[in-house]
């Protein structure tokens, strides 16, 4: 039997904290209470906080599309002095 580095035995494989892995359906089992158990966790925002993050996002999107527009017109004019388009 080799030894390893160290001088000992070498370990197992899977070293001798692995654990049993249980089959398959059991894994399935174990998924959905972990996802019950997650779901359990979640907090509905009442009605102020819906409409208060609501706000938040489309305000967001306004910007955001204000911006990407505004560069599309910066680079299409940067694109038309630099190539020249014909009238």
């Amino acid at each position: 039997m080799s030894q390893d580095a160290a001088g000992g035995v070498p370990a197992a494989a899977g070293g001798p904290n692995a654990a049993k892995r249980p089959n398959f359906f059991a894994r399935i089992v174990i998924f959905f209470r972990e996802v019950i158990a997650e779901l359990r966790k979640v907090v509905t925002p009442t009605r102020k906080e819906l409409l208060k993050f609501t706000s938040v996002v489309l305000g967001f999107v306004v910007v955001m599309m204000a911006v990407i527009f505004g560069l599309d017109t910066v680079f299409q004019l940067v694109v038309d002095v630099v190539f020249g388009v014909p009238n």
